[in-house]
């Protein structure tokens, strides 16, 4: 069907992972399995871009330095590839790069000023699709996933964390020496992928379900915390990256229109920081995710002409309450994204904006992020041949 050869992968130049400062843990884009199933030989290039907004209001004794947080959730850019190949009438791969997960938070106002944190990562899959009919196939791979990170918490905000436990140190110490850092050095970690797929070309129908396995980075860390007599603390700190599980669908409805969307499960709970150092001193993480999370997506798409198309979606993760971490302090969100993709003599290009409302939190000492959002850009260019 024509249709289906325009609408397959409409979806991709929208920004897919959640945001930065988001309580979907730290995903930022997702592999495009889409290309798996593009007839031939495909090459894909995608680019996002996603201006987060998100702001809190100090409360009590955390607002003698100021009440406002100012945009603690820097934007950030996702680049993409994808390339797939036949190797025979049954079996063909492909290959995908991609920067799965990440963070940037930095505050510069009240008492949480210097309180920065980053996850950098880079992924390359290598995934083989068999076609057991013209109905059903199968596909597995492995995934590389290369991370690493950097916190900082400031003297003023240990110090008044421990003055409200009522720490005699908060006041004995000496200036700066509360200040703590650490910094985990590039790690790499293999996992795995395995999916299925149905087929209906007569009606645009496909729908898979695919998981990847979780990694477990082993970070090598140098933490500073002067008040503890560490300078640059040589130990090891163990972060899980969780197993995700996502059914994808699509399905024409009427003629040249095809409704699409999908479920994602991911186990954030596993998520947790506790270098060795700060968990001696304070029995405890630097952060981590109280919630798994489950993000819903349901899009239609429109051909209007031989052409071109145009799509709208919709995502949801629901709201779960409770303490929010300062690195991550929103919780639940609602997008709606609109797009257009233009395809001749093999060549689709796709372009996609979404505006995304992020859920109202409040973290441990009281202070309340409210009415933030986040804007993100999208366009992939696809190539058969």
């Amino acid at each position: 069907m024509v249709m289906m050869k325009t609408m397959l992968g409409a979806t991709t130049a929208l920004v897919v992972g959640t945001l930065t400062a988001q309580a979907g843990g730290i995903d930022r884009s997702r592999i495009a399995y889409s290309a798996l199933f593009e007839a031939g030989r495909y090459i894909e290039l995608s680019f996002s871009n996603v201006k987060p907004e998100v702001t809190g209001t100090y409360t009590g004794a955390a607002a003698a330095l100021g009440t406002q947080t100012g945009n603690m959730a820097g934007s950030y850019t996702n680049l993409s590839f994808a390339y797939k190949a036949d190797i025979n009438d049954s079996l063909s791969y492909a290959i995908f790069i991609n920067t799965p997960y990440g963070a940037d938070a930095s505050y510069s106002q009240g008492l949480y000023t210097g309180l920065t944190a980053t996850w950098e990562s880079q992924q390359i899959a290598a995934v083989l699709k068999y076609k057991i009919d013209e109905n059903i196939s199968v596909y597995g791979g492995l995934r590389y996933v290369e991370s690493e990170a950097q916190i900082a918490l400031p003297d003023q905000l240990i110090r008044a964390g421990l003055a409200a436990a009522g720490n005699p140190l908060a006041g004995l110490a000496p200036a700066g020496t509360l200040a703590y850092s650490a910094t985990g050095a590039k790690d790499g970690q293999v996992g795995v992928i395995v999916g299925a797929a149905y087929e209906r070309p007569d009606i645009a129908l496909r729908v898979g379900l695919t998981y990847e396995s979780g990694v477990s980075h082993s970070f090598a860390t140098r933490e500073t915390f002067v008040a503890a007599g560490a300078v640059n603390a040589a130990g090891v700190t163990n972060v899980e990256i969780p197993d995700a599980v996502t059914l994808d669908f699509q399905t024409g409805i009427a003629a040249d229109t095809l409704l699409f969307g999908s479920v994602r499960y991911a186990e954030w709970t596993v998520w947790e920081v506790r270098p060795p150092v700060y968990n001696a001193n304070f029995n405890d993480n630097i952060t981590d995710f109280d919630n798994n999370v489950v993000t819903w997506q349901l899009g239609v798409g429109r051909r209007l002409n031989e052409n071109l198309s145009v799509f709208a979606r919709a995502t949801y993760e629901k709201a779960n309450g409770g303490e929010a971490s300062r690195l991550a302090p929103t919780d639940g969100s609602t997008g709606f994204g609109l797009g257009a993709t233009w395809r001749q003599d093999g060549v689709k290009v796709t372009g996609g904006l979404e505006y995304v409302k992020l859920g109202d939190a409040v973290d441990g000492s009281g202070t309340r992020f409210a009415g933030n959002s986040a804007i993100g850009f999208g366009l992939t260019l696809g190539y058969s041949f």
